[in-house]
């Protein structure tokens, strides 16, 4: 509840600021001009310091580095603007003057825009500080001395793969798909959604020499890895999840083809529904909105489904924009997880212990 009320009250600060913005962009804030660019600033500013720990640890989000580069660009300029505006000679506090020439007015509103630029420059020193803990892979910065394709057998139960492949391309992400890992049946396998097929059980190793013919993938472990009985039940209960998969295609199709009959809808049109919003068990509405269904998924919907039936508990996902359910325009990025503290990135010195431990058994 209170990681809503967080979301909640941030996104209505930062709608509202971006409101008050416009209206000074398009000339319609009633403020002397030098006051509104200082109190803008300033504003952008104390919200962006406030939430920059959060945006910092979510790097690897586009969104949250863009949520620093722009009110920073934004912000310096409101700042430059007042400090070059003219200044009524009344409000003047301090001046320099040469050859009887006054080259220099300094005014409490100056004074305020020189700290704010200050502010904003130490704020850009710790986004480059934070920057320089990354490394670029694929189409994102992923965290320097992450395991970059780590062996299938160094993979546990309940373990996530992030891959690479045409959604991180299109995000410009380091990843845009996850599965997560299970031994089902004596075989290890990974479980997920695909747009294509909806819920489905593939075996590891399959998964891992795809991703490497066509990009990366990383691997994400529990920090409080699943006990016995969980890694007991996962099976069953995916099986149970591929079931309800079914019968949701089985009622959707049903529903559709009754729809198309009681429209007397043309072959042609019915076709063109089926290509542009094809019944594969997908969650077609949730990969936009970010919200969560109970029988048909996204990639990670899945995963959030099986952890939560697990009693695995995950950073809060599909709240929506102002975290109250809405799912509104906030889809659950495969690439947030790297910021979830039920999970670490798999990294070097895992890599050397997997090594060793493998020398050891030959």
């Amino acid at each position: 509840m209170f990681a809503r009320l967080t979301k909640t009250t941030q996104s209505l600060a930062y709608l509202a600021l971006i409101y008050v913005s416009w209206k000074w962009f398009s000339g319609e804030l009633d403020w002397n001009f030098s006051i509104a660019c200082v109190s803008l600033s300033a504003l952008w500013l104390g919200l962006t310091t406030y939430d920059s720990r959060a945006l910092f640890r979510s790097y690897f989000d586009l969104l949250s580095r863009l949520k620093v580069i722009l009110p920073l660009l934004f912000g310096l300029s409101l700042s430059g603007l007042a400090l070059l505006a003219p200044n009524h000679s009344s409000e003047t506090i301090l001046s320099w003057n040469v050859l009887s020439r006054q080259l220099i007015t300094v005014t409490p509103l100056k004074l305020f825009a020189i700290g704010e630029i200050l502010g904003w420059g130490l704020l850009y020193i710790s986004y480059r500080r934070n920057k320089n803990r990354y490394k670029t892979q694929g189409h994102g910065p992923l965290p320097k001395g992450a395991w970059v394709n780590p062996h299938p057998d160094a993979l546990q139960d309940g373990d996530l793969i992030l891959t690479s492949g045409r959604v991180a391309k299109q995000l410009r992400e380091t990843v845009g798909h996850g599965e997560m890992v299970m031994e089902i049946n004596g075989r290890r396998s990974t479980w997920s959604s695909f747009m294509d097929r909806g819920a489905v059980v593939q075996d590891l190793k399959e998964v891992a020499e795809t991703n490497l013919k066509y990009g990366h993938y990383i691997a994400l472990r529990l920090t409080k890895p699943l006990n016995d009985r969980q890694k007991q039940v996962a099976p069953q209960l995916i099986a149970i999840m591929l079931e309800q998969n079914k019968l949701w295609k089985e009622a959707t199709l049903a529903r559709r083809q009754a729809f198309y009959r009681r429209f007397h809808l043309p072959q042609f049109l019915r076709n063109f529904i089926d290509k542009k919003l094809p019944v594969s068990g997908y969650d077609w509405w949730g990969l936009f909105t970010g919200r969560l269904a109970s029988d048909h998924w996204t990639c990670i919907g899945a995963v959030l489904e099986l952890y939560g039936r697990l009693g695995v508990k995950t950073n809060t996902y599909g709240t929506g924009l102002f975290g109250l359910g809405t799912g509104l325009l906030d889809p659950i990025m495969p690439v947030r997880f790297l910021g979830d503290t039920a999970f670490h990135l798999l990294n070097d010195s895992d890599r050397l212990s997997f090594e060793e431990k493998k020398e050891k058994r030959s």
